[in-house]
């Protein structure tokens, strides 16, 4: 197989794309690095394009060498024909190259073998030929052999059909389209092992629909519905079209003798060997690609979650809500620094509210809080009732917002959380992280595993290595889009930075601890077991505020200073301009970006690249987001009603919609037909994570605590950002 060609196909790019981008994969360079500063090389693929590209990639030389060892294996036993080669070196998918080796794979003890192993190969291949003019009890006489175990002609005649039934079934031919009949014809059944019982998977008790139309969230929850032994499910397949197909295959002359067997044979051959294997197949090749389609719209909401702007120069008390043990308190400045910890008992059992109102007052006039970070979890919906009476108070201004507070309790309890609040319980440092999310989500976030963070569907149900993978891409992604302050970023942040291992950011902070600043990026080089090439893939997403070069703050590679300040110099300005903010309008002042690109040594795609950065150094992508909304009031599910229109929050999106929170303690359901009033395949094509919407309450079950929305006001969807 040409792989270049194959992944050009695949992904709809030029061949010299792929070539390139395999090129730089194999010599050890990051995606991140890769598409940002090999855009000459690549034509500019993105790091979604270079992420897809890797993963086939890999796919794609695992499918050879499977190949190569399946050809060797049946080379070994002498049975490999030209024929066979070729269809094995055609072979797209490692599902068909399974079909074609099963014939030679060795085999435990089947009913086939154990026939073989009675003499009575020879008998099976007289009825496949369909030759004999004798009956098939005079046929069977032949090889009756009591020392063998064969005492009867049914015996015999039993055996032989066993044989045919397992090289019908070992065809791969027929395998591919008996897979495809399924497929195509196929329905997926579901139904309640209690119908009485009471359970989130109610709509799959009578569950029918065809597996070429059925949607990978309903796979997901169906499989989820079995794993829990709520549901039972089953493929039911077209057997009549394929029995009819298996019977064309293998009963090719009118023998009256022969036909009824074969007939058997293949029926037993269907339903005993083919049938169960094609279901786990297809049930398993369902629920990856269910899978691949929920990890990607997770990783979208993920970088929706990470991407949202820092709410940057104020006081944060970050609260962190619950019943029995209080809600844990924590006072961060502006810089991220824990100023203050408490803990109050607003909530119940223990209902203390003018006590916990009191402590608020004083901690609020102490450090002049000006905003408050509430979690999501238990007890958020008390303590919002108890912060905005609070607010009516005080004659300060000061405002609150409820923060996705997930993984927030996996972080307080890590190892990292201890090293970083050594003299912190769980709960006060849960409380910072909620106050931290708020002022820098992405410095925040990156301390959590991934998986824990809790924007998505199913996630504890998939392939927990291949949605780790995805998700760390994601957060690899973000954190070298946004570049991190190498001066102050934490070791974790630092990880996700292109070429940066774990050990070598712990090296790059325990540097800075022992020396200080850094002044400069090639001061990097200094640091132990960060060499050239790990210097070359992270330097440009390390920003050095106030360094001795002002290119240091900015995007612009170590690699294409000396270009740069040729450029500078053409245009009548120097590096100081960039500090000083003197270069905005700077790309009006080019005429023949090519012939400069050329002049400079340099690509074209390079050259812009410079100059979009030189006009807004260190420009934080982040600011492009939608703001959270800040709350001074609140409304109770009880007052929403029919009709009402409100401003909320995308909270999570998943296959069938959005849930947003529109202030209430529970987040409303936007349903994808409520969406928008054109046709969409997905959500994601409308809104993401963290967009403020304007919706329409359509209606409010309170017994159910659900809430239905709409988005089609005056026509169509309103979003901002």
């Amino acid at each position: 197989m040409d792989i270049i060609a194959a992944l050009a196909k695949e992904l709809g790019i030029k061949k010299q794309q792929a070539d390139a981008a395999v090129q730089l994969i194999d010599e050890g360079n990051t995606i991140p690095f890769i598409a940002r500063y090999r855009k000459e090389a690549t034509g500019a693929l993105n790091d979604e394009i270079l992420r897809n590209l890797c993963e086939r990639l890999t796919y794609l030389r695992n499918l050879e060498e499977k190949k190569n060892q399946v050809l060797s294996g049946i080379e070994e036993q002498g049975k490999l024909t030209e024929e066979l080669k070729a269809q094995i070196l055609a072979a797209e998918t490692m599902v068909v190259v399974d079909d074609l080796y099963r014939p030679y794979r060795p085999k435990r003890r089947t009913r086939a073998i154990i026939a073989k192993e009675k003499g009575l190969e020879p008998l099976a291949n007289i009825i496949s030929l369909q030759m004999t003019k004798k009956s098939l009890e005079e046929e069977a006489e032949a090889f009756l052999n009591p020392e063998k175990g064969v005492n009867s002609v049914a015996e015999a005649i039993e055996g032989a059909k066993d044989i045919i039934a397992e090289a019908i079934s070992d065809e791969a031919d027929y395998r591919i389209r008996i897979r495809e009949m399924t497929m195509k014809k196929g329905r997926m059944i579901s139904a309640a092992k209690d119908k009485e019982a009471d359970s989130v998977y109610e709509m799959y008790y009578e569950f029918d629909e065809a597996l070429a139309k059925l949607a990978g969230h309903r796979i997901l929850a169906l499989n989820r519905g079995e794993a829990e032994k709520i549901l039972t499910v089953r493929i039911e397949a077209p057997e009549e079209d394929i029995l009819c197909y298996l019977e064309r295959k293998t009963i090719s002359r009118d023998n009256h003798v022969t036909a009824p067997v074969l007939k058997e044979a293949a029926a037993d051959s269907y339903k005993r060997l083919i049938a169960p294997a094609i279901e786990r197949e297809i049930r398993n090749s369902l629920t990856e690609k269910a899978e691949d389609g929920a990890i990607k719209v997770f990783g979208k909401n993920l970088e929706q979650l990470l991407m949202q702007p820092p709410v940057t120069g104020q006081i944060v008390l970050g609260w962190d809500p619950a019943f029995r043990t209080g809600c844990k308190l924590a006072v961060v400045d502006a810089t991220g620094k824990v100023l203050d910890t408490t803990v109050i008992f607003p909530t119940a059992p223990q209902n203390k509210v003018e006590e916990s109102k009191k402590v608020l007052k004083k901690m609020i006039q102490k450090y002049n809080i000006t905003l408050i970070s509430v979690g999501n979890g238990t007890a958020s919906r008390e303590s919002e009732m108890v912060i905005v009476d609070l607010l009516k108070e005080i004659p300060e201004s000061v405002q609150y917002v409820i923060v996705n507070e997930a993984g927030a309790s996996v972080y307080s309890a890590s190892k990292l959380a201890a090293e970083e609040f050594p003299n912190f319980d769980v709960g006060q440092r849960s409380a910072a992280s909620i106050a931290r999310r708020l002022q820098d989500p992405l410095a925040e976030l990156v301390k959590i595993d991934p998986k824990s963070i809790g924007v998505g569907q199913y996630q504890h149900d998939m392939n927990q290595k291949k949605l780790g993978e995805a998700l760390g891409g994601v957060v690899e992604g973000c954190v070298n889009k946004v570049g991190v302050d190498l001066n102050t970023a934490s070791a974790p942040l630092l990880s996700y930075i292109s070429g940066i291992s774990k050990a070598v950011a712990r090296n790059i902070v325990a540097y800075r601890e022992e020396n200080g600043r850094f002044a400069s990026r090639p001061q990097l080089l200094k640091v132990a077991k960060l060499g050239p090439k790990a210097y070359e893939q992270c330097a440009g997403f390390l920003r050095i505020a106030e360094g001795k070069n002002p290119l240091d703050a900015t995007s612009v590679h170590p690699e294409s200073y000396e270009a740069t300040k040729k450029l500078l110099e053409k245009l009548g300005f120097t590096t100081k301009d960039i500090k000083d903010g003197n270069l905005k309008g700077i790309s009006k002042k080019i005429s023949d970006s090519k012939k400069l690109a050329a002049e400079l040594e340099i690509g074209e795609m390079t050259l812009l690249d410079i100059v979009k950065e030189l006009e807004k150094p260190a420009r934080d992508p982040r600011e492009d987001m939608p703001k959270p909304i800040l709350r001074s009031d609140v409304l109770e599910m009880k007052d929403l009603a029919p009709g009402m229109t409100l401003k909320g929050t995308v909270r999570n999106v998943i296959d069938f919609g959005a849930f947003v929170d529109i202030g209430v303690h529970q987040d409303g359901l936007v349903h994808i037909s409520q969406m928008t009033n054109r046709f969409i395949r997905h959500p994601l094509e409308v809104v993401s994570v963290g967009d403020i919407v304007e919706v329409k309450v359509m209606s409010v079950d309170l017994k159910k605590q659900r809430i239905q929305l709409t988005m089609k006001l005056e026509g169509d969807v309103k979003k901002n950002g």
